[in-house]
């Protein structure tokens, strides 16, 4: 899952992180695995932290699910690397996850400025 620096609980942000993958791939396409955590970490101000065993599988269920495509490819370094990138599917899956997050968050602040 996610390592939440400064919060006490790590399941704080239980499933964001397909939410977090698609929109980081919507935004800068055929990244690969170390890359996505470290934006997610760079992009939330390092509060947010994905582990390498959390988005592994992460990316695998995305993939089977075809809202991301992956494809080998070979680093200057000789390395190969697998990167991914955002499917059409992916994307009209990344604004139904947008809006569910948007209900959700509305809803928690509504609680909040009520009770």
């Amino acid at each position: 899952m996610y390592s939440c620096l400064n919060m006490p609980r790590a399941d704080s942000l239980q499933g964001s992180l397909d939410l977090l993958v698609l929109k980081i791939l919507s935004r800068t396409p055929r990244l690969h695995g170390y890359t996505i955590m470290a934006a997610i970490s760079e992009y939330s101000d390092d509060v947010l932290q994905a582990e390498e065993g959390s988005l592994n599988p992460a990316l695998h269920r995305m993939e089977e699910a075809g809202w991301i495509r992956a494809e080998w490819v070979t680093k200057q370094t000789g390395r190969r690397a697998r990167v991914y990138e955002l499917t059409a599917t992916g994307k009209k899956q990344l604004a139904m996850e947008e809006s569910r997050w948007q209900a959700i968050t509305s809803a928690v602040n509504r609680i909040l400025r009520t009770v």
